[in-house]
């Protein structure tokens, strides 16, 4: 029986190039593409044939190695990561990437039955085979899966973290001066990304006034009112001055019922204000100067 698995090992190995050709023609004929798309297709269409090739090996070599099964989930574990890897960044979809398996489970059981009618081996030999390659098939669609879902949660956690940058800008206005205009809410994550970008921007502008405006924040609760003041308390440390413009009137009443306290923070009405006040400073204290 051993044997027999063996022999059928050998031929998968033997035949995969053939059977890996037989998959792709029967799976590219039910996908449209443009003329572009046929010919992006072709640039990477050896080695896309060479992955299933790989592939379809590691059942031949599973067959053969039949009593290490371990290894052979390694080595199906490890082609289902870099595969579901290389498609994630090809940009197929996942179920339309998974549609494969079936194909894959068709034409081997195809090229298996043929050869085991032809040999005349025991049932017994099938069943052996069944436990050993379906198992390696959910295998590689579960490591598979897990690779693509992985690469693309890495993708959005880069995207979220590229438009958490943008959204603590810090735009210089004049000599010493900047702004931070605030738009939505605020979480933890870009709570932290405030604290951290603000002062690293002050540095480098060299600023010496900050206007904080808060027209766009919609929502203010003690996190939020506790972020904002902890910012400016670190500003102040830098010896940067930092005032608070723009709060809404429905975001004042909120404040003031949570029992916040704002007399020790500079606040204006708007923009145009703060300005004012922060150059007419500058004019005092360069006349005692």
């Amino acid at each position: 029986m051993n044997n027999e698995l063996n022999l059928l090992g050998e031929m998968i190995l033997e035949k995969k190039d053939e059977i890996a050709a037989n998959i792709h023609e029967d799976r590219m004929a039910g996908v449209p593409m443009s003329e572009s798309e046929k010919r992006e297709f072709q640039q990477i269409e050896a080695h896309i044939l060479e992955i299933r090739a790989n592939f379809i090996g590691l059942f031949g070599e599973a067959l053969i190695e039949h009593m290490d099964k371990e290894r052979a989930y390694e080595k199906i574990f490890n082609w289902g990561r870099e595969t579901g890897e290389y498609f994630y960044k090809l940009g197929v979809p996942l179920d339309e990437a998974l549609k494969d398996t079936s194909y894959y489970r068709t034409y081997i059981w195809k090229a298996i039955e043929k050869e085991t009618a032809a040999k005349n081996m025991a049932a017994s030999t099938v069943f052996d085979v069944i436990h050993i390659i379906d198992p390696l098939l959910d295998r590689a669609v579960y490591s598979f899966s897990l690779s693509y879902v992985e690469f693309h949660q890495k993708t959005l956690e880069n995207a979220k973290n590229a438009f958490m940058e943008l959204s603590v800008p810090v735009v210089p206005l004049t000599k010493g001066v900047g702004i931070l205009p605030l738009i939505g809410n605020l979480d933890t994550d870009r709570a932290h990304l405030l604290m951290e970008t603000t002062l690293n921007r002050s540095v480098e502008l060299k600023l010496s006034h900050l206007i904080l405006d808060v027209s766009g924040v919609m929502i203010v609760d003690t996190m939020v009112a506790n972020q904002l003041f902890k910012v400016i308390d670190a500003l102040s440390l830098t010896g940067v001055q930092t005032i608070i413009t723009g709060i809404r009137p429905e975001v004042a009443q909120t404040m003031v019922s949570l029992g916040l306290n704002l007399a020790e923070i500079k606040t204006m009405a708007n923009l145009q204000q703060a300005f004012d006040d922060i150059q007419l400073m500058k004019i005092s204290k360069h006349a005692k100067g």
